[in-house]
């Protein structure tokens, strides 16, 4: 046997079946322990971490399982850290005291970055209509930019296709994508209204088309009038934001209109009622709980007036 033959390595079964760009991954996607202290959130993250009953109960679970799936993070050139997905399980892990997670470390540029923590936020059980809305913005922006294609001339062509690509990996129309998009041109205190459900997601998308300064007197005409835009008004907002008739006058006469259903509708302020009620409550449970007492109400009425 020549030496030349004795010199040869074998390949490991994983080597002929797989390729360097895989073995390349899976180098990179080995959970490591990363310090607490070293993560900090993605830059423009759209999804709020709030100490809410969502938060105690993955408090719990971590408290009890640990950190079952690992975060995704990316290096930060600044060092440290930057969160692609686990924002909420790293925040529990600093209320518990944690000093480690497990975390997924994978190199990304920014648009791969956006688009993963996006996907990965959406799947969440409950999502903002303002949260939704800049992430597909988000995520629509990072696709264009990676799509830019020297072919295609027109803009709007660019935007169609990215917008139909968020809408795929949703599991929603690339219509819905714009009008959800489109909620992001609304100030704050009005997009604070469409996620305490005070204002509807359809009226909301007409009124988006108003400018900051039609927008602010709204909030003037709303609080005058006492009520939130149908629909219907909201269509006749636009309009007449585009015709330069949107006046504040205006507002207020057409935010006075008594709107169908209005007369047999009580509508209560959750924060006003929130602190006759524990934190853990959810609006359910206070919805509830306020239906049960109306209930032991009326009885006491009945007994007092059958006297």
């Amino acid at each position: 046997m020549s030496s030349k033959n004795a010199n040869v390595k074998l390949a490991s079964f994983d080597d002929i079946f797989s390729t360097e760009e895989s073995r390349e991954a899976a180098g990179r996607e080995q959970v490591q322990d990363i310090p607490v202290s070293e993560l900090h959130p993605f830059e423009g993250h759209p999804f709020r971490v709030v100490d809410d009953e969502a938060m105690t109960r993955t408090v719990e679970s971590i408290s009890k399982y640990g950190v079952i799936a690992p975060l995704l993070a990316r290096p930060d050139p600044d060092g440290g850290y930057e969160i692609i997905s686990g924002h909420r399980r790293c925040h529990a892990a600093e209320l518990i005291g944690l000093e480690t997670l497990p975390v997924i470390v994978r190199e990304m540029n920014d648009d791969e970055a956006i688009i993963a923590m996006v996907d990965a936020n959406l799947q969440r059980e409950t999502i903002l209509p303002s949260e939704r809305a800049w992430a597909y913005k988000m995520k629509l922006d990072a696709i264009k930019h990676q799509g830019m294609r020297t072919d295609l001339t027109s803009t709007q062509v660019v935007s169609k296709l990215a917008a139909s690509e968020v809408g795929d990996s949703s599991g929603i129309s690339r219509e819905t994508v714009r009008r959800y998009i489109r909620l992001t041109n609304l100030i704050p205190e009005l997009m604070d209204m469409v996620d305490e459900k005070k204002i509807a997601f359809n009226p909301a998308v007409e009124i988006s088309y108003l400018s900051r300064e039609e927008q602010q007197n709204l909030l003037e005409a709303m609080d005058y009038a006492q009520a939130s835009p149908s629909l219907s008004q909201g269509q006749r907002l636009k309009k007449m934001s585009q015709e330069g008739s949107c006046t504040p006058e205006a507002m207020r006469s057409g935010m006075n209109e008594v709107k169908k259903g209005d007369l047999e509708r009580v509508t209560f302020n959750t924060n006003e009622l929130r602190k006759y009620f524990p934190k853990s409550y959810t609006s359910r449970q206070m919805e509830d709980t306020i239906l049960r007492l109306l209930e032991q109400w009326q009885k006491k009425r009945s007994r007092e007036q059958a006297r």
